[in-house]
């Protein structure tokens, strides 16, 4: 079938995956919920704020018309930050019955701890009792700017319904962009919303110059947290080793550019994070998502000692070099993954 592709957020990812189905050919919209921004991108096909190089090619429809972006797409792309997807989908209203939704966003809702598929799916009153609409997550080690100079890289399309993950496989895969599928829906949601949580670590490791040896460690144990989450919440262990997992989380750690490392640095090197936040133009998604993630671990009984002295560093006294001294002397054990 012939896709018509809408786009539901103008940040990064939305940019990007608009500019892909371009590529592809296929008819393609993209909404943004700022009137002058939508115009100011439909005039110049750029974003300087949030892509400097980029542009937007002219086959994509620029729209703030919440009316239109959903009116005769076939399949349709949440590019929200999780804590706005919420009142995004209850302004915009439901797509077309039995229209898939996929969702680039990573994060657990403050507040229901429901993950970014779970919320549009309540946002937009999907009914429990009927048919199931599709809905897709589509993850991976994807930094933006990378992918917008087309530089090779995969993603995971996860879906309950496997020929959903196709679908989804097959309109965004290109020579530069390879999509693997996967059944594993939850697994892949929570692996993309806890990397960043690891990720915030991993920068206050850098901020501190506590060295490789330091971050490689950080990684390995908090991809353990990570699987053992996932685990709990019904998930398969081996998702968290693919590339939605440890693909994404060793991206997310070490990449300059990323917005949850590049916090995490800077809180270890003694900034505070209400500065830090009030000087960055995107959301900074590990922050509302490691609340949730420590609640729903308390929840479930799982352990996630890193997780937690994140928590204790971004909302409690705790500071970054405590937090090693803590975790660096906790009692001796075997070593456990999942």
């Amino acid at each position: 079938m012939s896709e018509r592709v809408a786009i539901v957020g103008d940040g990064q990812m939305g940019l990007v995956l608009a500019a892909l189905a371009a590529e592809r050919g296929l008819p393609c919209r993209l909404w943004g919920r700022n009137d002058q921004a939508m115009a100011d991108l439909a005039s110049t096909r750029r974003s300087p704020h949030r892509l400097p190089d980029f542009v937007l090619p002219d086959g994509v429809e620029v729209t703030a018309d919440d009316g239109r972006i959903l009116s005769d797409a076939t399949i349709v792309v949440n590019c929200v930050p999780t804590q706005f997807i919420r009142s995004t989908w209850q302004r915009l209203g439901a797509p077309p019955p039995g229209v898939p939704v996929v969702s680039v966003s990573k994060g657990v809702e403050n507040g229901t701890l429901l993950r970014p598929t779970q919320v549009i799916a309540d946002a937009i009153g999907d009914d429990p009792s009927g048919p199931r609409r599709p809905m897709c997550a589509l993850s991976g080690p994807t930094i933006a700017a990378e992918l917008a100079r087309r530089l090779p890289a995969t993603m995971v399309a996860a879906a309950d319904d496997i020929s959903t993950a196709a679908r989804v496989q097959d309109l965004f895969s290109t020579p530069w962009m390879r999509i693997y599928r996967l059944d594993d829906l939850v697994g892949v949601e929570i692996a993309g919303a806890t990397k960043n949580v690891i990720a915030l670590a991993a920068g206050m490791i850098d901020g501190l110059d506590a060295g490789y040896n330091a971050k490689s460690a950080l990684l390995c144990r908090g991809l353990a947290e990570i699987a053992r989450l996932g685990a709990a919440m019904g998930a398969r262990v081996d998702t968290f080793f693919g590339v939605a997992g440890v693909g994404d989380l060793a991206t997310t750690c070490f990449c300059p550019e990323g917005r949850n490392r590049t916090c995490g640095e800077r809180l270890g090197r003694g900034e505070s994070l209400d500065s830090i936040l009030a000087s960055m133009n995107s959301v900074v998604e590990g922050v509302a998502t490691t609340r949730s993630v420590v609640r729903i671990a308390a929840d479930r009984n799982v352990d996630m000692p890193i997780t937690v002295a994140v928590h204790e560093i971004l909302f409690g006294s705790l500071s970054p070099r405590e937090a090693i001294g803590i975790l660096m002397s906790r009692h001796a054990k075997a070593e456990r993954i999942g």
